[in-house]
C-alpha cells in the first residue's frame, strides 16, 4: 500500500489563503443566487397556476412599457409633404 506522502493525484488540501475581498463577495453572491433560484423553482413547482399568471403579467407589463417607450420616440411631425 502506498503511503499518504507519496500520493500526488490531485489537490486534496485546503487553499493557502482564505477568500477575501471581491472573491469572497462574489462567492457569497453566487451562493445567494443559487438559494433564491432553488426557492423560485420550488415555489413554481408547488403553484404552477400562480407562476404562469405571474409570468404572463410580467410579460404584458414589459410589452406595454416597450410599446409606450417606442411610440414616444417616434417623430409625430405631420408636415412631411408640406
Amino acid at each position: 500500500m502506498a503511503k499518504d506522502d507519496d500520493l500526488k493525484a490531485g489537490f486534496t488540501g485546503t487553499p493557502e489563503e482564505p477568500l477575501a475581498g471581491v472573491r469572497k463577495a462574489a462567492q457569497t453572491a453566487t451562493e445567494a443566487v443559487k438559494r433564491e433560484t432553488s426557492a423560485v423553482a420550488t415555489a413554481a413547482a408547488d403553484h404552477p397556476h400562480t407562476a404562469t399568471t405571474l409570468g404572463l403579467l410580467i410579460g404584458a407589463l414589459a410589452f406595454t412599457i416597450g410599446y409606450v417607450v417606442g411610440r414616444s420616440s417616434v417623430d409625430t411631425g405631420r408636415g412631411y409633404w408640406r
